[in-house]
């Protein structure tokens, strides 16, 4: 009996089932490390995927509102991740009169991630920087929400223009006049804004914002701009077509324009 339990062959089955059985559970293993390992790229792949459904309806909407709202946004080209904005200048502000065009582009993880910002037209203003034209806001940056949208990004940055944060500047050049005043005058925040009216400075501030504005927010008429792309050799409507697609951005009329 005891030769028999010690048979050798039977040793050998049982170390080959053991070897074939461990090899199977090595093979499962690393095919559900490998499922694990592509679920989550995949998953991470299209957690980072714009969603153009989304901004195709976001563009519609604003177009929508375009007469009620003054703000307008409108592909470069037919990559819907970069984008023009355009808003008014606010009523009652050095900008009032102007037109701001803002260069947006929407990142792959939008709308999870909020859309990048900066103005391409040229401003003078604490939050925005004069050289970059880039926007200190807080929307753009922590405070954003998949629930915001292009036109209430749009919307926050035309309320900053109209109520500047000078304690939080972009622009170091622009709120080192506010700055000064704070250090001289050794004013607290709440007793500094309501003399900030009577200043020398402030006038000084919103004389050069309201020239800034004529200078560089102040479109010109339809025509000039048709006078000058035609005579650059395009045909009368179709840069009038071009320029109406491009909500009066010369520069994006052009790119259309060269691109057929």
């Amino acid at each position: 009996k005891k030769r028999l339990f010690d048979n050798p062959c039977k040793k050998r089955k049982e170390a080959s089932f053991n070897s074939t059985a461990y090899l199977f559970l090595s093979i499962l293993s690393l095919s559900l490390s490998l499922s694990l390992f592509w679920g989550l790229f995949f998953f991470n792949r299209i957690a980072k995927m714009i969603d153009i459904s989304r901004v195709q309806k976001e563009l519609q909407d604003c177009e929508k509102d375009r007469d009620s709202s003054g703000i307008r946004v409108c592909p470069k080209s037919d990559n819907l991740t970069r984008l023009t904005g355009t808003i008014p200048g606010p009523i009652g502000t050095p900008y009032e009169g102007g037109t701001f065009q803002i260069d947006i582009t929407i990142p792959e993880g939008y709308p999870f991630e909020p859309p990048k910002m900066q103005f391409s037209t040229k401003v003078w203003h604490p939050n925005i920087s004069s050289q970059s034209g880039a926007i200190c806001l807080d929307v753009l940056k922590d405070q954003w929400s998949p629930a915001l949208t292009l036109k209430t990004a749009l919307v926050s940055v035309q309320a900053l223009l109209s109520a500047p944060e000078p304690k939080d500047p972009q622009d170091a050049v622009v709120a080192e006049q506010v700055f000064t005043l704070i250090i001289i005058h050794r004013l607290s925040s709440s007793v500094f804004l309501c003399c900030l009216q009577y200043m020398k400075n402030y006038q000084v501030f919103v004389s050069t914002a309201r020239y800034w504005t004529q200078t560089f927010a102040k479109n010109s008429s339809l025509e000039d701009k048709v006078k000058r792309l035609v005579e650059m050799g395009f045909g009368d409507a179709q840069v009038r077509s071009a320029i109406e697609s491009s909500g009066g951005d010369e520069n994006v009329a052009l790119e259309k324009l060269c691109s057929g």
